[in-house]
This record gives structure tokens, C-alpha cells and sequence, in this order.
């Protein structure tokens, strides 16, 4: 491949301003677009029609569907199919979210739009935008905002247009390869979740117990010398604090709510609010969190429980619910792995109160089931659950490290695509 020495790329590409070979638009939000009779076949695009579809990139569909009279009466243009829109302003841009417009239609005065001239592949264009960072290029301090000054001047590598097709051709080729890939890798990650699932299942249900007997057992039915009883029986307490806000310090007693829980389950002091020693002393009388209790939260993430697995003085908000095992009787590991399962979100189902936000009561949680087992057949359980649990951990590791390079990879092809490496003269 011949290169031109200047710029490295292949000796036919040119690099040219975007504004040369682009014409860069804002949209228009005329006075009277809330009266449409939204019956229309053009539609009239805002920056939530762009974040209601996901990771499509074709635009199909708007709450706002114009008529040709009143496209014309409300004095708007419309931009052609293939054009790119954007969010221009606010912390939309920061989402780097880019559309394309599936036909003819027009759109409001927060988006942008590139629409390519003749000599550039509408194709093309989009998969080079997709790998530009909004972020990058935006002005404003407080509020980010993109305008023609921010998009014009940006360099753009230009093949000879029928280059540019056998270009769009490869990429969308090995894109649907790598979407497949990607597909399998999410399946497969699914599939772990479902198998979690049902490790716990069995487990509660005697069947991962090698101290019981597995023939024999039907479906709801406990193994021999295990009893159906509920949370309150095995636990010495459960409750929450006073339902008082206290002061918020810079430093003291960490004071954490739902919004302090990793998504592995686990509680980050790194942004928990801290009150001072008094307020600690005063909620803290009611009931507080200690090394092996459950904390369960009653509002809106109700089932991502967290087990206390460290000696720190914390609290945590009213928000959540404290549950003490009963060490005598139960372990709590094995109480708060049941709290995982299948079974318990059942019982939420069944107690959840919904309102503005699903919200459950402590005595709700008192009252869920518990197949209570003898101590000897926990720990059996507890270590089959987390041997099992473990392998799944290590494999949804491995799918994760795949996903990543899934995406560099993806990233590696858009950049041999503008650097003329990804297909032959």
C-alpha cells in the first residue's frame, strides 16, 4: 500500500475540514409544536426520542409526528435520510450518544445534525463519528455545549467514494461477526445468572446438602429433620433506626444508605455520609449493624442484601432494615445466602407494598419463611454454595475480560478504517 508520507495515509485519501465536506445543522423548535395533531409522517426528533432507543442507531420512531402542512406552517426543515444527529448542549453530550436519521425528518433546537455532500458515503461518515468524542470538544464550564466552531474545523480522512464503500462494507462485516461474538458472550452471561438462581434454589431445598438424602425429596417438601419457620424465629432482632435525618459532618461516624451498596454486594465508605457522635450514640440505641448481620433494604433495591463481614462502627439508614441471626441456631452466611434466593424474592413479591417507590415493612420481613436445617447440614450448605458460586464467579470474570476485548477490538477496526490499513487499493 502506498502511503502518502505527510499524513500516512494511502496516497488517494485526503484529510479535509468536516465543515468542506459536511453541511453541520441545529435544529429548530418552533412555537406551537405541542398543538400537532401527531398524526403526521415526519417526525420531529428531541434528545429523549435518542435515549428511548437504547443501542439502536436508526431513528424510527417520535412522540412527535408532523403532517406536510404543518412542517410547512411551522416553518421547518427537513433533513434527509442518512443524516447524523447529536445532543448540543447539557450533560446529554457526555452520554456521546449519535443517530442517524432513518428517512426524512427534523428535530429540535438541543440536537445537531451532519449531513455528508456527495463525495462522502452517508455510511462512512457515521462510523467515523461514532469514534469521536463529544466530550472532547465541547465548550462551556458549567454547562457543555457544541457548536459549528466545535465541529467544522475537525479533521476528516477522505478515500475516493468507492473506497469508501468496499470501507463500510468490511466494517459492517467484521462488526456483525464481533456482534455475534458479543451476542453468545451475554447469553452466556445470562445463563450464569439463571444458574445462580438455581444453586440457591436447591441448596434451600436440601438438595446440595451431602448429609441428606436426595431421593425422595418432592418438589416443596424439606428434607428429614429440616422445619419451615419464619425470619423472626431465627433471628434475636430486626428493625431499623429512628426514621430521623441527623446532621451531615465532614467527619465522624459513617452514616450509609442504599446508594453506598456495590453491585457486588458489598458497602463503599469512600462517599457515606458522616454524623457525629451523639447522633450515633442516640439512633444507634434502636439497633445497629454489627459484624455478621444481614442488612436488607426495604425501598426500591429491595433483595440486594449485604452481609456484614467486617468489625466498623457504622449506621445505615432507616431505609434499609438490620437483621441479627440467632449465631445458636443459624449461621449467617447461610441466612444471608437464602436471602438471595428465588424462595425470598417470592416473599417480597408477596409483602411489597408499591407506591411511588416498592417499599417493604419490617414486619413483612419478619414473617418470610426460613428453611431452618441443623447447623452441622449449614455449613455443608454454605461451603457446596460458594465452591459452586465461586466457579461461576471465575467464568463471569473470563466472559467480562472477553467483553472488553470485544469493544478494543471494535475500536482497533474504526481505527484501521480511517487509517486506510483495513482494506487493500
Amino acid at each position: 500500500m502506498i502511503l502518502n508520507t505527510q499524513n500516512k495515509l494511502p496516497k488517494d485519501w485526503q484529510i479535509k475540514p468536516l465543515g468542506e465536506v459536511c453541511k453541520i445543522v441545529s435544529g429548530n423548535t418552533p412555537k406551537g409544536i405541542e398543538n400537532i395533531s401527531n398524526t403526521g409522517n415526519y417526525q420531529f426528533y428531541k434528545v429523549s426520542d435518542m435515549n428511548s432507543l437504547g443501542n439502536e442507531v436508526k431513528m424510527t420512531h417520535s412522540n412527535y409526528n408532523l403532517s406536510n402542512e404543518e412542517v410547512v406552517k411551522l416553518k421547518l426543515k427537513l433533513y434527509p435520510k442518512g443524516t447524523i444527529i447529536f445532543p448540543k448542549r447539557g450533560g446529554a453530550i457526555l452520554t456521546n450518544k449519535k443517530r442517524v436519521l432513518s428517512k426524512d425528518s427534523t428535530f429540535d433546537l438541543n440536537l445537531m445534525g451532519v449531513l455528508p455532500n456527495e463525495n462522502v458515503n452517508s455510511s462512512f461518515l457515521f462510523y467515523w463519528f461514532i469514534n469521536l468524542d463529544l466530550g472532547k470538544i465541547c465548550d462551556g464550564s458549567n454547562i457543555p455545549q457544541i457548536n459549528n466552531k466545535n465541529i467544522a474545523p475537525l479533521d476528516f480522512p477522505i478515500p475516493p467514494i468507492e473506497t469508501q464503500q468496499v470501507i463500510v462494507s468490511k466494517i459492517e462485516e467484521l462488526f456483525s461477526e464481533l456482534d455475534k461474538g458479543i451476542e453468545d458472550l451475554k447469553t452466556a452471561q445470562q445463563q450464569l445468572k439463571t444458574y445462580r438462581q438455581s444453586v440457591l434454589k436447591w441448596a434451600f431445598e436440601g438438595k446440595l446438602s451431602p448429609l441428606t438424602p436426595k431421593r425422595g425429596i418432592k418438589e416443596g417438601e424439606l428434607p428429614k429433620g429440616w422445619e419451615w419457620t419464619t425470619f423472626q424465629k431465627v433471628c434475636v432482632k430486626i428493625g431499623d433506626i429512628d426514621h430521623k435525618m441527623p446532621k451531615q459532618l465532614e467527619k465522624g461516624y459513617p452514616y450509609v444508605s442504599t446508594k453506598d451498596f456495590t453491585n457486588d454486594l458489598k458497602i463503599s465508605f469512600d462517599n457515606a455520609k458522616y454524623i457525629s457522635k451523639e447522633d450515633y450514640i442516640n439512633l444507634s440505641r434502636k439497633i445497629k449493624p454489627e459484624k455478621g448481620d444481614i442488612i436488607f433494604p426495604r425501598y426500591g433495591t429491595i433483595g440486594k442484601n449485604i452481609l456484614v463481614d467486617f468489625d466498623k462502627e457504622f449506621l445505615v439508614s432507616y431505609s434499609c432494615a438490620v437483621v441479627k441471626p440467632n449465631h445458636d441456631i443459624v449461621l449467617s452466611k447461610y441466612i444471608y445466602l437464602y436471602s438471595l434466593s428465588p424462595k425470598v424474592t417470592d416473599e417480597i413479591r408477596k409483602y411489597v407494598v408499591e407506591t411511588t417507590q416498592a417499599n417493604i415493612g419490617i414486619a413483612s420481613i419478619k414473617s418470610f419463611v426460613f428453611p431452618l436445617s441443623p447447623i452441622e447440614e449449614q455449613h455443608q450448605i454454605v461451603q457446596e454454595i460458594e465452591s459452586r458460586l465461586s466457579v461461576a464467579d471465575k467464568m463471569e470474570e473470563s466472559i467480562a475480560q472477553s467483553l472488553q476485548q470485544a469493544e478494543a477490538l471494535r475500536q482497533s477496526i474504526l481505527k484501521k478504517a480511517f487509517s486506510g490499513e483495513l482494506v487493500e487499493p
